[in-house]
């Protein structure tokens, strides 16, 4: 008997059906051993090395797996075929004592019975260089989030998790958050114009350019201006710009661009498609037994066999003819950074259709493999055709266009749409008739639209994998753990509203925190150079153990200011530094061992009040904080009440009471009215008490003026006046 050990119970029971008698296959159910969960596990003066320990719920799998390998004749280890699997199988190999040099490593990119009898065939060692590049990451990741955690919740009073590329991730959500809150909306105008041909045939035409750049009127002013000039110009076409666009077929899914279009076209997030391409892959009950359906399913590369390519030629042939064919078959590339180590998803059998299949699967795991299979096919299918019309009209100095597309032919836009409209594209699939350089045009009517500026638009999971993966942040296989943690429920960092990524109150501390004692690691072009340094492990170009300990010394110094306070020792006078330990954070002087010196946090001199919390009847104390003096309950943190002390500033325009200067929860401040509840007026800008005398709204101080807070009316006075 010959054992085969694989990572999945239900990969196990797709492979036994292809192998009859021969082989015994199991399950390793992932990882078999892993550094210890409650300490670093990482010996720091001894070259980084890692601890490994058995958890206790894998000691019943090892002991299994160990009986099995005794009474076999020869061991494979055919775990996932990746450097994740490459170390499963290489702990197995430790764990098992199997001969380390054994040509016992098989993998297959797909479950069916010719790439497993072909793995069989073509055993290997198993490869070193890939394990310690998975080592390397997981001795990085462990330094980084075992150290900067306790460090972040210490500083900031949180339970809190910080990872080398999660906190990267997390930076990317806020600064988007905080560049929307910083955003001005600036006023422009459209103009659009009805022209009429000699044949009386209608179009319209949008207001573009003046004098040759572009142009938009600013106010309403300026748009009456442009509207009257042009209602008094003559109107004839400048240029027609005719042409048959052509649009190529997409390449076949790789990871992210399948979580990208999981999220976009079925709504179901990154570690859902995960999840449910995992079970396609590894197989599903059919009535003929357990059957795979799709390709390994965390790949980088776009390339396909030829044996795939054939059959998807085949079967275009003979469902779409030949016209939708491409004239050479559509070949892809892989970006440079890409491992490339196995082909693309797609699906194993093309007579397995999605409707074949429809009634053996649940709804999310028909549409995931719809979607695989129909961007798999429209992947090799010729190219969609459009006519195309694009026109420049003149009058004076402006120039206004329009554009139009119509579709000519569908090629593969007959089995998958990849068009993505941007809301705000003034042009499109006008209809246009025909028309010829230097023709008048007869003007019909001109309609103004007052139009603002939009802020950017905040990330969703498709397009925050899209950026990672754009900026070399990440790899396949973690950009759907990635997601998971940002949106964890014990931390929740970040909130879905709708489909968008907001932050909550505590990223915004977190990731200041960051950047301010860990630039490098919160640096994008950083944390995406280590992931090439990584990649040269895999590919045996670099020891790991250089790497961790070139990345430890510049780190281990950061880690030691992040950790300095303002508190002053009372023996020695050094400062201190905060630290957490079993029974909460604590103080310790910074000249340890010289002085040893250490106090509770709550021992911090405070101010007592003869305030009482309203939630516990205990005594209030005056704190300070990094947006200022507030009280908190002295029973903190049973009691976690507390009341900002804000300063005064501005008056109320509705009550008269005076404003209190607030802070947001980006750390923008506002101006609230000290009334509240009562009266809950809040404003951005300074409030002066005073009303507009043109239009009645509020007045405001700004920049050493007296202006309106209606930003469309134009009130303004020197503020010293």
């Amino acid at each position: 008997m010959k054992l085969i050990i694989v990572e999945s119970p239900h990969k196990a029971k797709t492979i036994e059906k292809f192998l009859k008698g021969d082989y015994k296959v199991d399950a390793s159910k992932g990882h078999v051993r892993d550094l210890p969960v409650n300490k670093l596990g990482v010996k720091i003066n001894a070259g980084f090395e890692p601890t490994y320990e058995i958890p206790p719920e894998k000691k019943q799998d090892i002991k299994r797996l160990k009986d099995d390998a005794s009474k076999a004749e020869k061991v494979y280890l055919a775990t996932d075929p990746d450097r994740e699997g490459e170390a499963i199988s290489w702990h197995l190999a430790e764990v098992l004592e199997l001969d380390k040099n054994a040509a016992n490593r098989i993998e297959f990119n797909e479950i069916s019975e010719k790439a497993v009898k072909s793995a069989l065939a073509n055993p290997r060692v198993i490869d070193k260089n890939l394990v310690d590049a998975q080592q390397a990451r997981r001795v990085l990741d462990r330094i980084v989030g075992y150290s900067v955690s306790p460090a972040a919740s210490s500083r900031l009073n949180e339970t809190l998790s910080a990872g080398r590329v999660q906190s990267v991730a997390l930076k990317m959500v806020v600064d988007r958050e905080r560049d929307i809150q910083a955003f001005k909306p600036q006023e422009y105008w459209n103009i659009k114009a009805e022209l009429a041909n000699a044949a009386k045939e209608k179009f319209k035409v949008l207001l573009v350019e003046k004098d040759g750049k572009k142009y938009k009127p600013s106010d309403a002013k300026e748009a009456d201006e442009v509207e009257n000039t042009l209602k008094n110009s003559e109107f004839f076409v400048g240029n027609v710009k005719k042409s048959v666009v052509k649009s190529h077929a997409p390449a076949p899914f790789i990871t992210s661009t399948l979580q990208q279009d999981g999220s976009i076209k079925l709504n179901i997030t990154a570690p859902q498609v995960m999840h449910i391409a995992q079970r396609l892959y590894e197989g599903v009950e059919t009535p003929q037994g357990n059957v795979a359906l799709i390709t390994y399913m965390r790949t980088d590369s776009v390339r396909i066999s030829a044996d795939a390519q054939r059959s998807a030629l085949d079967y275009i042939l003979k469902n779409y003819g030949e016209k939708y064919l491409p004239a050479k078959p559509n070949f892809y590339k892989s970006k440079k950074d890409a491992q490339d180590a196995h082909e693309a998803i797609r699906p194993i059998d093309l007579k397995r259709t999605p409707e074949s299949v429809q009634g053996i699967l649940d709804k999310n795991q028909y549409k995931l493999y719809k979607l695989i299979y129909d961007r798999f096919i429209a992947s090799q299918m010729s190219e969609a055709l459009y006519d195309s019309v694009a026109v420049d009209v003149k009058a004076a100095n402006y120039t206004l266009k329009t554009s139009g597309k119509t579709l000519i032919f569908k090629g593969y836009t007959a089995v998958y749409d990849d068009t993505r409209k941007d809301e705000d594209d003034e042009s499109g699939n006008a209809l246009i008739p025909p028309l010829s350089a230097g023709e008048k045009l007869e003007l019909g009517k001109i309609t103004k639209e007052q139009k603002f500026t939009k802020p950017p638009v905040r990330f969703t999971e498709a397009t925050l994998i899209k950026n990672m993966e754009d900026k070399g942040i990440g790899r396949p296989s973690t950009y759907a753990t990635i997601m998971a943690k940002l949106t964890d429920k014990k931390r929740e960092y970040v909130r879905k509203e709708k489909k968008y990524l907001v932050p909550n109150d505590i990223s915004y501390s977190l990731i200041d925190f960051l950047v301010k004692y860990f630039p490098e690691i919160m640096n994008v072009g950083f944390t995406a150079k280590m992931e090439d340094q990584l990649d040269d492990i895999g590919e045996g170009g670099k020891d790991w153990h250089k790497l961790i300990a070139d990345f430890y010394g510049p780190f281990e110094e950061q880690l030691k200011k992040s950790k300095i306070t303002d508190i002053i020792c009372e023996k020695c006078g050094a400062p201190m530094t905060i630290n957490s330990g079993r029974y909460g954070n604590y103080y310790s002087c910074s000249n340890y061992p010289q002085c040893k010196n250490i106090k509770a946090v709550n021992e911090k001199v405070v101010i007592p009040t003869d305030r009482i919390c309203e939630k516990c009847g205990g005594i209030m104390v005056e704190r300070e904080g990094k947006f200022g003096k507030f009280l908190a309950c002295s029973n903190y943190p049973k009691c976690k009440n507390t009341v900002s002390l804000a300063e005064e500033a501005g008056i109320c325009p509705e009550c008269g009471k005076p404003t209190l200067i607030k802070h947001g929860k980006s750390g923008k401040i506002f101006y609230g009215c000290s009334g509240y509840p009562g009266c809950n007026f809040m404003s951005w800008d300074k409030p002066t008490g005073k009303k507009c005398p043109e239009c009645g709204a509020y007045l405001i101080e700004e920049d050493g003026h007296i202006k309106c807070s209606n930003k469309k009316c134009k009130y303004i006075e020197d503020a010293k006046s």
